[in-house]
C-alpha cells in the first residue's frame, strides 16, 4: 500500500478557555490513502471540525504530528502552512466563505491567481461551468443564493486541481434539494481531478457516499473508528 495522504500520530489540540485550557482533541491517530472519501461523523462538539482544520494546518496541533503528502505541518510556520495549502489543498466549509466585493468569477480566480497561474481566468470560468453557473460567473455573492454561492465555493477550492479537498459541513445551510446537489457536484469533483476527499457531515445520506466513515466522540476516535485506521 501506499503512504498515506494524510496521517496523524497521536494529535492533540488543546485551545484556552473561560475557565482554563480545554482538550478538544485528545491524541488522535489515524491515516488517509490517496484517491479516499473518508467522512467524519459525530455528535456536536466532538471534535469533527477541529480534525479537519489540523488536517487542513489551518488548526495547530499541540501535540503529537500531522502529515499531509508527507510534510509535518506541525512543524511549518503560518506562511509556510500557506503556501502548502494554496499548492495541495482545497477547503470548502459551511458559511462559503466569498469575498463579497468579488464576483463569482474573481473569487474562483483567486487562489489560482496568487499561485501564478497565467490562465487563471480562464481556468475559473471553466470550473464555474462544471458547477452550472456559466451564466451567474459576473454575479457577486450578494446577488447570488446559498446554493448559487456553495457551488462558487466549490469551484474556488477545485480549481487549483488540489491533491485534498476538505469540506466542513458543506451541505449545512443548505435545504434538501440545494444540499443534494452540492453532494453530486463534490463527489463529481473528486471523481473529475481525483482528489482525495475528507469532510465532516451530519448528513447520514452524505455519509453513506464515503469509502470510509469515521466517528468521533469526545476528542477521540470511536471503538469502531479505531479498530478500522489499525486494519
Amino acid at each position: 500500500m501506499t503512504d498515506p495522504i494524510l496521517a496523524l500520530t497521536d494529535a492533540r489540540l488543546t485551545l484556552a478557555g473561560n475557565a482554563g485550557p480545554v482538550e478538544i482533541l485528545k491524541g488522535i491517530t489515524l491515516s488517509v490513502h490517496r484517491g479516499e472519501t473518508v467522512g467524519l461523523i459525530g455528535p456536536s462538539g466532538s471534535g469533527k471540525s477541529s480534525l479537519l482544520m489540523l488536517m487542513g494546518g489551518l488548526e495547530r496541533a499541540t501535540g503529537g504530528q500531522v502529515l499531509a503528502l508527507g510534510q509535518d505541518l506541525t512543524t511549518m510556520d503560518e506562511d509556510a502552512l500557506a503556501r502548502f495549502r494554496r499548492g495541495n489543498m482545497g477547503v470548502v466549509f459551511q458559511s462559503f466563505h466569498l469575498i463579497p466585493t468579488m464576483t463569482a468569477l474573481e473569487n474562483v480566480a483567486l487562489p489560482l491567481e496568487l499561485a501564478g497561474a497565467g490562465d487563471a481566468f480562464d481556468r475559473a470560468a471553466a470550473e464555474l461551468a462544471a458547477v452550472g453557473l456559466a451564466a451567474r460567473m459576473h454575479h457577486y455573492p450578494s446577488q447570488m443564493s446559498g446554493g448559487e454561492q456553495q457551488r462558487v465555493a466549490l469551484a474556488r477550492a477545485a480549481a487549483p486541481r488540489p491533491a485534498i479537498l476538505l469540506a466542513d459541513e458543506p451541505t449545512g445551510n443548505l435545504d434538501g434539494a440545494n444540499g443534494q446537489a452540492i453532494m453530486d457536484l463534490l463527489f463529481g469533483l473528486r471523481d473529475r481531478h481525483g482528489a482525495t476527499l475528507v469532510l465532516v457531515t451530519h448528513a447520514p445520506e452524505l455519509a453513506a457516499r464515503c469509502d470510509r466513515v469515521i466517528r468521533l466522540a469526545d476528542g477521540r476516535l470511536a471503538p469502531e473508528a479505531v479498530a478500522r485506521a489499525a486494519e
